[in-house]
């Protein structure tokens, strides 16, 4: 048996209360919230391989992973920690010296943690490193009680949530795993102890692989076609070419049936939530299994989004987007919107049902006002690379707005609309990039609306932050680089701000000590609407219509349409 384990009554330091205000009690009630960034790191983590017929333990010591006694902090810590003595904080400085070997956690967060093979003879362990730029996965050899690394990736940035599953073949001595590697999610399979062959490769993302009853194929999801268009692909185990399994370019999840011979897929299209089908293991047409839309949804009459290549002027190649607007309307000197999706590593312009759909019928109503909208797979999308990924690294919300301006260029030269009369709006991700596009950027947008969005990263969440940012203690301009608030002296476009007030993400915190902040600088033209029953997501009806009467109202107000 192989246990993981943490120190007893590790500090995961101080939560921040958010406050509820509507309550059975008629008293303000507060709730803990999570921990901020860099406040106290995760519990290291360690493996312990227990001899349950000789009764007897040993610990697995992490220190012969390659890499793990290096520090890829190194120069920036020295420089935190040089600061810190100059200051006279000896103290602080001494807690940021490296450890001799780096702390771990297994990976089970973001992909398995620890996986047997079927005949119990090998198991496979995935560990992270906490500061995010290592990813190992190691068997265990257990004459010897040692971990053996069996592939190591590496990130300047960091190590992707994403593409870390991974497994073994039948034979039960080669494992099969997905790696960043290439700058792509790729497939790859490594006998143990032996070389590591590609099984896929390409400029394009693999991911959900499920190994077919039989061992001999990989059932996986890509978007090999187009960096939008997903389908299931059938991967030999043993290599050779990759054959196209669906053609449904909205293909969403699906699962092996337990003989291997059919899948069930779920698939969409933009206006089509998630239907069940049934398709051959080989190929061939889906059978259809439901359509959960009702006849007056089906009536409607909606505008089909065209994907279009917006060219970067800032070296960053093409930029994919959703362009919206009136079959066969002329769009210029029209006003336009450019929608920000949110979650930062999250795609949009793709051929599925959007997460954002509710934002995507209220881009029908824009169109019916008149105007054109824009919906952007900026740099940090999912579904481009690995480079693509971490453009943002230690400077989030830099390149972001260069492929928005560029977006925003792209409107006026090919459609012609009013570069006077463009806004922007967005939420969580997509409101900080609201935020930074009205501050960094005065006088290239209208207005803006910022729904739910983070103001300064050093209070979001360690998990998340400390993965581009690094933890502030060692790097501080990264957080004074990538935070609005420190641009708000800047700030001259009309801004509306939205925040639900038990939002236990991005807490409400960051929106009003924002809101302070403009007050101080006798800012104009700028406006927050509090909505005390909502969280993140909001999940009442009268929210959402009132969020949205607000935008459209700001948009009809400043963009004059």
């Amino acid at each position: 048996m192989l246990v993981v384990t943490k120190p007893k009554g590790h500090d995961d330091g101080t939560a921040p209360k958010i406050t509820h205000y509507v309550t059975e009690s008629g008293y303000p009630e507060p709730e803990d919230a999570r921990t901020y960034v860099g406040r106290n790191d995760g519990a290291p983590q360690s493996l312990v391989l227990l001899d349950l017929s000789g009764h007897a333990s040993f610990n697995l010591k992490t220190d012969a992973l390659p890499g793990i006694k290096d520090d890829p902090l190194a120069e920036l810590r020295a420089k935190a920690i040089a600061r810190l003595r100059k200051a006279g904080k000896d103290e602080e400085a001494d807690a940021l010296k490296a450890p001799a070997v780096r702390p771990v956690y297994v990976n089970s967060e973001f992909g398995p943690g620890v996986v047997w093979s079927d005949d119990g003879m090998n198991v496979g362990v995935q560990l992270r490193a906490y500061d995010n730029k290592d990813r190992w996965i190691a068997s265990v050899d257990f004459p010897s009680h040692a971990l053996v690394s069996q592939q190591r990736l590496s990130d300047k940035a960091w190590v992707n949530w994403n593409f870390n599953d991974f497994g073994w073949l039948k034979d039960g001595r080669t494992l099969w795993y997905l790696s960043e590697e290439t700058g792509y999610s790729q497939l790859y399979t490594k006998p143990v102890g032996g070389k590591a062959a590609a099984l896929t490769n390409g400029k394009f993302e693999v991911s959900h692989p499920a190994l077919s009853p039989d061992g001999r194929s990989f059932f996986v999801r890509a978007n090999r076609e187009a960096p939008y268009s997903y389908d299931i692909y059938r991967v030999p185990a043993a290599g050779g070419s990759m054959e196209q399994v669906t053609h449904l370019k909205g293909m969403d999840d699906f699962v092996l049936s337990g003989d291997g011979q059919r899948l069930a897929v779920l698939h969409s299209s933009p206006y089509v939530p998630s239907q069940l089908a049934v398709v051959d293991a080989g190929g061939g047409a889906p059978r259809e299994l439901t359509d959960t839309r009702k006849p007056s949804y089906k009536a409607m009459q909606w505008v089909e989004p065209a994907i279009v290549q917006v060219p970067s002027s800032h070296g960053a190649g093409t930029i994919y987007a959703k362009y919206y607007a009136a079959p066969g309307a002329d769009a210029a000197s029209r006003p336009a919107v450019i929608f920000v999706h949110g979650a930062g590593y999250l795609q949009n312009v793709h051929q599925s049902f959007p997460v954002y759909f509710r934002e995507q019928m209220f881009h029908n109503l824009l169109v019916q006002r008149g105007y054109v909208v824009l919906d952007m797979d900026y740099r940090a999308s999912e579904g481009y690379g690995r480079d693509w990924r971490t453009a943002i690294y230690r400077n989030m919300g830099h390149p972001e707005l260069e492929d928005l301006l560029d977006g925003k260029a792209w409107l006026v030269k090919e459609h012609h609309v009013d570069a006077h009369r463009v806004g922007i709006y967005g939420g969580s991700y997509g409101g900080f990039m609201t935020l930074m596009s009205l501050f960094r950027a005065p006088g290239e947008f209208a207005a803006g609306a910022a729904l739910r969005p983070v103001a300064d990263w050093s209070s979001y969440n360690q998990e998340y932050t400390s993965n581009i940012l690094n933890d502030p203690q060692i790097d501080p301009e990264a957080y004074t680089t990538s935070s609005p608030i420190y641009y708000a002296d800047q700030q001259r476009d009309p801004l509306l701000i939205m925040h639900g007030l038990i939002d236990d993400n991005v807490m409400a915190s960051d929106s009003i000590r924002l809101y302070q902040r403009l007050i101080e600088l006798h800012k104009k033209d700028f406006w927050i609407s509090l909505y005390p029953m909502e969280r993140h997501s909001f999940v009442h009806a009268d929210s959402w219509h009132d969020e949205y009467r607000r935008i459209d109202e700001l948009f009809h107000d400043k963009l004059g349409q």
